[in-house]
């Protein structure tokens, strides 16, 4: 492979006894690390796990590491990886005892990203403005399970937590957006005008399909209580684009429309319940049959809004009841 290419595009540097080896990032948004052979990069140490990480690329560029519950760890600069971690020009991976370096080249190859310039702290923006719906999902009482976990089993937990959050997330037809310590934002752009009944339905799809996997965990693992999440969903429009600095921008939405979303999770700890749905997102589930959701009416107070927030919340039961009766239509 020419060099000249691997040059202008990311990848891993694994040095072997022979030389290095180079393992392009290209052709996919998603690669797997691990012994096994279904893995995008397979790499035979015994102290790797047959599925032992993965490596994301957001749609700005920005790659993410995310350990998939292996044995023993994956290593980024020397320290453990427990959550999803964002990679850096020439990072340091360490899985089992095989040591990888990430590059990523920019036109400026000179350029050390640590010794931002004052150009490039300048924040980038470029913004349209979408409809959208806007989904966080958060791991309940995530901070006494750190306390009460081995750190092994929890980054097993939360590596495959994340893992299957994401395929289940692709899988209806939006992405991971950001991956915030113990929780998920995911986005899902509509029509310019509308939101059609098989968008919404894909969404509550998701939410139904990331309660069952985080419940099935409860069993896999040596918990002292059930892994449990809350979920809240908001639609309107917002403005969507490259936000950051300098060469690393970050493609996000932002606007009342996300801040509600994150809220409105929140809100559902204050009213017991485990989802808060925005009004317009109900409004837009009535072609589908509102009276089959179970979703009741609530007033809550979201931190940073001046006025009291009308938000209708149920369960995951009134949830996955109502998706059974649609599929009877």
């Amino acid at each position: 492979m020419p060099v000249v290419t691997l040059r202008s595009t990311p990848y891993l540097l694994l040095p072997t006894e022979t030389g290095n080896r180079y393992l392009p990032l290209v052709g996919s948004n998603c690669w797997t690390v691990g012994r096994g052979d279904d893995n995008n990069f397979v790499l035979s140490d015994r102290w790797i796990s047959r599925n032992h990480a993965m490596l994301q690329c957001t749609e700005t560029g920005d790659f993410y590491l995310i350990d998939l519950g292996s044995r023993n760890g994956s290593f980024v600069n020397g320290r453990r990886v427990s959550i999803p971690v964002t990679l850096h020009n020439s990072d340091r991976l360490t899985f089992g005892q095989t040591d990888l370096e990430f590059h990523c080249p920019s036109d400026n190859r000179n350029k050390d990203y640590s010794q931002p310039t004052s150009k490039e702290t300048l924040t980038s923006t470029l913004h349209v403005r979408r409809l959208m719906s806007v989904m966080v999902v958060d791991i309940r009482d995530f901070t006494v399970l750190t306390r009460q976990l081995d750190e092994k089993i929890l980054s097993a937990v939360i590596g495959t937590w994340f893992r299957q959050s994401g395929n289940i997330i692709r899988e209806s037809g939006s992405w991971v957006d950001k991956y915030i310590g113990d929780a998920v934002m995911a986005i899902w752009f509509h029509g310019s005008q509308e939101v059609s009944s098989e968008e919404i339905l894909n969404i509550l799809r998701a939410v139904s399909d990331l309660h069952t996997m985080t419940a099935s965990l409860s069993s896999q693992y040596p918990l002292p209580f059930p892994l449990r999440i809350g979920t809240g969903i908001n639609t309107g429009h917002a403005m969507v684009g490259n936000t950051g600095s300098g060469d690393r921008p970050d493609y996000t939405a932002i606007g009342d429309t996300v801040n509600a979303a994150f809220r409105l999770e929140s809100a559902t700890k204050q009213i017991g319940l485990d989802i808060a749905l925005g009004k317009d997102t109900y409004d837009h589930i009535s072609d589908l049959g509102l009276d089959d959701l179970g979703f009741k009416q609530h007033t809550v107070n979201l931190k940073g809004y001046d006025k009291s927030t009308i938000t209708y919340a149920g369960t995951y039961t009134d949830l996955d009841k109502f998706l059974q009766l649609r599929k009877r239509y």
